[in-house]
Protein backbone atom coordinates (compact mmCIF):
# COMPACT_ATOMS: atom_id res chain seq x y z
CA UNK A 1 0.00 0.00 0.00
CA UNK A 2 1.30 3.47 -0.92
CA UNK A 3 2.45 5.72 1.91
CA UNK A 4 0.45 8.62 0.45
CA UNK A 5 -2.93 8.46 -1.23
CA UNK A 6 -4.58 10.90 -3.60
CA UNK A 7 -7.47 12.79 -2.06
CA UNK A 8 -10.40 14.18 -4.02
CA UNK A 9 -10.74 17.96 -3.76
CA UNK A 10 -13.78 20.12 -4.46
CA UNK A 11 -13.17 23.83 -5.00
CA UNK A 12 -15.79 26.55 -5.50
CA UNK A 13 -14.33 29.36 -7.58
CA UNK A 14 -15.19 33.06 -7.81
CA UNK A 15 -17.96 32.33 -10.33
CA UNK A 16 -19.68 30.12 -7.77
CA UNK A 17 -18.87 27.02 -9.83
CA UNK A 18 -17.72 23.89 -8.03
CA UNK A 19 -14.82 22.11 -9.67
CA UNK A 20 -13.95 18.53 -8.72
CA UNK A 21 -10.39 17.20 -8.74
CA UNK A 22 -9.65 13.51 -8.23
CA UNK A 23 -6.28 14.60 -6.84
CA UNK A 24 -4.24 17.75 -6.38
CA UNK A 25 -3.29 19.11 -9.84
CA UNK A 26 0.33 18.68 -10.85
CA UNK A 27 0.22 20.56 -14.18
CA UNK A 28 -1.01 24.15 -13.90
CA UNK A 29 -1.43 26.89 -16.48
CA UNK A 30 -1.88 30.37 -15.01
CA UNK A 31 -3.35 33.23 -17.05
CA UNK A 32 -3.04 35.93 -14.39
CA UNK A 33 0.29 37.19 -12.96
CA UNK A 34 -1.05 37.49 -9.41
CA UNK A 35 -2.16 33.84 -9.51
CA UNK A 36 1.22 32.79 -10.92
CA UNK A 37 2.92 34.59 -8.03
CA UNK A 38 0.51 33.09 -5.51
CA UNK A 39 1.25 29.54 -6.67
CA UNK A 40 4.96 30.28 -6.32
CA UNK A 41 4.42 32.04 -2.99
CA UNK A 42 3.06 28.72 -1.73
CA UNK A 43 6.32 27.10 -2.92
CA UNK A 44 4.61 25.22 -5.76
CA UNK A 45 6.24 26.92 -8.76
CA UNK A 46 7.35 23.54 -10.07
CA UNK A 47 3.74 22.67 -10.94
CA UNK A 48 3.42 25.51 -13.44
CA UNK A 49 3.72 24.34 -17.05
CA UNK A 50 2.56 27.52 -18.80
CA UNK A 51 1.82 31.17 -18.01
CA UNK A 52 0.39 34.31 -19.60
CA UNK A 53 2.70 36.78 -21.34
CA UNK A 54 2.72 39.15 -18.35
CA UNK A 55 3.78 36.64 -15.69
CA UNK A 56 7.44 37.49 -15.01
CA UNK A 57 7.98 36.79 -11.31
CA UNK A 58 9.70 34.88 -9.87
CA UNK A 59 12.40 34.71 -12.54
CA UNK A 60 11.94 30.94 -12.94
CA UNK A 61 8.55 31.40 -14.64
CA UNK A 62 10.11 33.38 -17.50
CA UNK A 63 11.38 30.16 -19.06
CA UNK A 64 7.90 28.59 -19.17
CA UNK A 65 5.79 28.48 -22.35
CA UNK A 66 3.74 31.66 -22.75
CA UNK A 67 0.16 31.13 -23.87
CA UNK A 68 -1.04 34.66 -24.61
CA UNK A 69 -2.84 36.98 -22.23
CA UNK A 70 -5.80 36.67 -19.94
CA UNK A 71 -8.04 38.36 -22.51
CA UNK A 72 -6.55 36.69 -25.60
CA UNK A 73 -5.12 33.33 -24.51
CA UNK A 74 -3.87 30.82 -27.06
CA UNK A 75 -6.44 28.08 -26.59
CA UNK A 76 -4.57 25.50 -28.69
CA UNK A 77 -1.30 26.22 -26.89
CA UNK A 78 -3.02 25.73 -23.52
CA UNK A 79 -4.62 22.43 -24.58
CA UNK A 80 -1.26 21.20 -25.90
CA UNK A 81 0.25 21.61 -22.43
CA UNK A 82 -2.29 19.11 -21.02
CA UNK A 83 -2.89 21.03 -17.78
CA UNK A 84 -4.78 19.55 -14.85
CA UNK A 85 -6.19 23.03 -14.22
CA UNK A 86 -6.16 26.49 -15.79
CA UNK A 87 -6.16 29.43 -13.38
CA UNK A 88 -7.64 32.64 -14.75
CA UNK A 89 -9.51 35.83 -13.88
CA UNK A 90 -13.29 35.91 -13.59
CA UNK A 91 -13.26 38.49 -16.38
CA UNK A 92 -11.57 36.11 -18.82
CA UNK A 93 -13.69 35.13 -21.80
CA UNK A 94 -11.73 31.91 -22.26
CA UNK A 95 -13.23 29.88 -19.40
CA UNK A 96 -16.27 28.50 -21.22
CA UNK A 97 -14.26 27.52 -24.27
CA UNK A 98 -11.58 25.80 -22.22
CA UNK A 99 -14.22 23.91 -20.23
CA UNK A 100 -15.93 22.88 -23.48
CA UNK A 101 -12.62 21.32 -24.52
CA UNK A 102 -12.58 19.26 -21.32
CA UNK A 103 -10.16 21.31 -19.24
CA UNK A 104 -10.75 22.18 -15.60
CA UNK A 105 -10.86 25.92 -14.97
CA UNK A 106 -10.69 27.92 -11.75
CA UNK A 107 -11.63 31.60 -11.93
CA UNK A 108 -10.00 33.52 -9.08
CA UNK A 109 -9.65 37.29 -9.18
CA UNK A 110 -8.62 39.00 -5.94
CA UNK A 111 -9.59 42.68 -5.69
CA UNK A 112 -9.42 43.28 -1.92
CA UNK A 113 -7.24 42.13 1.00
CA UNK A 114 -9.96 39.66 2.00
CA UNK A 115 -10.04 38.34 -1.57
CA UNK A 116 -6.27 37.84 -1.57
CA UNK A 117 -6.42 35.87 1.66
CA UNK A 118 -9.30 33.80 0.29
CA UNK A 119 -7.45 33.04 -2.97
CA UNK A 120 -4.34 31.98 -1.08
CA UNK A 121 -6.44 29.68 1.11
CA UNK A 122 -8.18 28.23 -1.97
CA UNK A 123 -4.88 27.58 -3.73
CA UNK A 124 -3.44 26.12 -0.53
CA UNK A 125 -6.29 23.60 -0.38
CA UNK A 126 -6.04 22.85 -4.09
CA UNK A 127 -2.30 22.28 -3.95
CA UNK A 128 -2.41 20.52 -0.58
CA UNK A 129 0.49 22.54 0.79
CA UNK A 130 1.78 21.87 4.29
CA UNK A 131 1.26 24.28 7.17
CA UNK A 132 4.89 25.37 6.84
CA UNK A 133 4.26 26.54 3.28
CA UNK A 134 0.60 27.37 3.71
CA UNK A 135 -1.68 30.30 3.08
CA UNK A 136 -1.99 31.28 6.75
CA UNK A 137 1.78 31.62 7.10
CA UNK A 138 2.01 33.65 3.90
CA UNK A 139 -0.85 35.95 4.90
CA UNK A 140 0.67 36.57 8.34
CA UNK A 141 3.91 37.67 6.66
CA UNK A 142 2.01 40.03 4.33
CA UNK A 143 -0.10 41.47 7.14
CA UNK A 144 2.86 42.03 9.49
CA UNK A 145 4.89 43.66 6.72
CA UNK A 146 2.11 46.11 5.85
CA UNK A 147 1.84 47.03 9.53
CA UNK A 148 5.60 47.53 9.78
CA UNK A 149 5.54 49.79 6.70
CA UNK A 150 2.79 51.89 8.32
CA UNK A 151 4.76 52.24 11.54
CA UNK A 152 7.83 53.41 9.62
CA UNK A 153 6.11 56.55 8.30
CA UNK A 154 6.77 60.03 9.69
CA UNK A 155 3.76 61.87 11.19
CA UNK A 156 3.56 64.36 8.29
CA UNK A 157 2.79 61.50 5.87
CA UNK A 158 -0.40 60.54 7.71
CA UNK A 159 -3.70 61.83 6.41
CA UNK A 160 -2.25 62.73 3.00
CA UNK A 161 -4.93 62.70 0.26
CA UNK A 162 -3.72 60.29 -2.45
CA UNK A 163 -4.75 59.52 -6.01
CA UNK A 164 -3.38 56.20 -7.32
CA UNK A 165 -3.60 55.47 -11.05
CA UNK A 166 -3.37 51.83 -12.11
CA UNK A 167 -3.66 52.23 -15.89
CA UNK A 168 -4.41 54.69 -18.64
CA UNK A 169 -7.96 55.82 -18.88
CA UNK A 170 -7.47 56.94 -16.23
CA UNK A 171 -8.34 53.90 -14.14
CA UNK A 172 -7.91 54.54 -10.44
CA UNK A 173 -7.40 52.35 -7.39
CA UNK A 174 -10.51 53.02 -5.33
CA UNK A 175 -10.88 52.83 -1.57
CA UNK A 176 -12.25 49.27 -1.74
CA UNK A 177 -9.41 47.86 -3.86
CA UNK A 178 -6.46 46.01 -2.34
CA UNK A 179 -4.30 49.04 -3.22
CA UNK A 180 -6.78 51.41 -1.56
CA UNK A 181 -6.90 49.20 1.54
CA UNK A 182 -3.10 49.21 1.77
CA UNK A 183 -3.06 53.01 1.44
CA UNK A 184 -5.62 53.24 4.24
CA UNK A 185 -3.48 51.06 6.50
CA UNK A 186 -0.56 53.37 5.74
CA UNK A 187 -2.66 56.26 7.05
CA UNK A 188 -3.34 57.86 3.66
CA UNK A 189 -6.76 59.07 2.49
CA UNK A 190 -7.94 57.97 -0.94
CA UNK A 191 -9.61 60.70 -3.02
CA UNK A 192 -11.71 58.00 -4.76
CA UNK A 193 -14.78 57.18 -2.64
CA UNK A 194 -15.94 53.59 -2.04
CA UNK A 195 -19.13 54.19 -4.07
CA UNK A 196 -17.11 54.25 -7.31
CA UNK A 197 -15.91 50.67 -6.83
CA UNK A 198 -12.45 49.11 -6.65
CA UNK A 199 -11.00 50.19 -10.01
CA UNK A 200 -13.21 52.85 -11.64
CA UNK A 201 -12.51 54.56 -14.95
CA UNK A 202 -12.59 58.30 -14.35
CA UNK A 203 -12.84 61.49 -16.32
CA UNK A 204 -9.45 63.23 -15.91
CA UNK A 205 -11.38 66.31 -14.77
CA UNK A 206 -12.64 64.32 -11.77
CA UNK A 207 -9.07 63.98 -10.52
CA UNK A 208 -8.42 67.68 -11.09
CA UNK A 209 -11.45 68.57 -8.98
CA UNK A 210 -10.40 66.10 -6.27
CA UNK A 211 -7.06 67.95 -6.13
CA UNK A 212 -5.04 65.24 -4.29
CA UNK A 213 -2.02 66.12 -2.15
CA UNK A 214 0.00 63.30 -3.71
CA UNK A 215 -0.26 61.31 -6.95
CA UNK A 216 0.99 57.76 -7.41
CA UNK A 217 1.27 56.33 -10.92
CA UNK A 218 1.49 52.56 -11.08
CA UNK A 219 1.05 52.61 -14.84
CA UNK A 220 3.67 51.07 -17.11
CA UNK A 221 2.77 53.32 -20.07
CA UNK A 222 2.92 56.64 -18.19
CA UNK A 223 5.71 59.16 -18.62
CA UNK A 224 6.95 61.39 -15.81
CA UNK A 225 4.21 63.93 -16.47
CA UNK A 226 0.72 62.41 -16.81
CA UNK A 227 -0.50 63.45 -20.29
CA UNK A 228 -4.03 64.51 -19.36
CA UNK A 229 -5.26 68.01 -20.29
CA UNK A 230 -4.97 70.44 -17.41
CA UNK A 231 -3.13 68.13 -15.05
CA UNK A 232 0.05 70.20 -15.26
CA UNK A 233 -1.76 72.86 -13.22
CA UNK A 234 -2.57 70.52 -10.33
CA UNK A 235 -0.74 71.48 -7.14
CA UNK A 236 0.52 67.93 -6.58
CA UNK A 237 2.28 68.04 -9.95
CA UNK A 238 3.41 71.66 -9.65
CA UNK A 239 4.93 70.84 -6.27
CA UNK A 240 6.37 67.53 -7.57
CA UNK A 241 4.37 65.54 -5.04
CA UNK A 242 4.15 62.64 -7.47
CA UNK A 243 5.64 59.14 -7.69
CA UNK A 244 5.87 57.56 -11.13
CA UNK A 245 6.89 53.99 -10.40
CA UNK A 246 9.18 52.08 -12.75
CA UNK A 247 8.03 48.91 -14.51
CA UNK A 248 9.30 46.55 -11.83
CA UNK A 249 7.67 48.57 -9.04
CA UNK A 250 4.43 48.89 -11.02
CA UNK A 251 4.23 45.11 -11.39
CA UNK A 252 4.59 44.71 -7.62
CA UNK A 253 2.01 47.40 -6.83
CA UNK A 254 -0.82 46.25 -9.10
CA UNK A 255 -0.66 42.50 -8.40
CA UNK A 256 -2.71 41.31 -5.43
CA UNK A 257 -0.67 38.47 -4.01
CA UNK A 258 2.46 37.53 -2.06
CA UNK A 259 4.32 40.74 -2.98
CA UNK A 260 1.74 43.01 -1.31
CA UNK A 261 4.22 43.37 1.55
CA UNK A 262 6.78 44.81 -0.85
CA UNK A 263 4.06 46.99 -2.38
CA UNK A 264 3.33 48.49 1.03
CA UNK A 265 7.00 49.36 1.47
CA UNK A 266 7.12 51.02 -1.97
CA UNK A 267 4.01 53.11 -1.23
CA UNK A 268 5.32 53.98 2.24
CA UNK A 269 8.60 55.21 0.71
CA UNK A 270 6.63 57.41 -1.71
CA UNK A 271 4.56 58.86 1.14
CA UNK A 272 7.67 59.54 3.22
CA UNK A 273 9.58 61.21 0.38
CA UNK A 274 6.86 63.05 -1.55
CA UNK A 275 4.20 64.08 0.97
CA UNK A 276 3.81 67.88 1.11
Amino acid sequence: MLATMAHAIDITDARGRQVHFAQSPQRIVSLLPSLTESVCGLNQCQRLVGVDRYSNFPASVRSLPQVGGGIDPGIEAIVALKPDVVLLATSSRASDRLEALGLKVLALEPKSHADVRRVLETLGRLLEVSDADGADRLWRVIDASVQAAAQSLPPRARGVRVYFEVSRGPYAAGSTSFIGETLARLGARNVIPPALGPFPRLNPEYVMRADPDLIMIGNRSMQAMPPYPGWASMRAIRGQHICVFNNEEADVLVRPGPRMAEAARIMARCLAEKSP
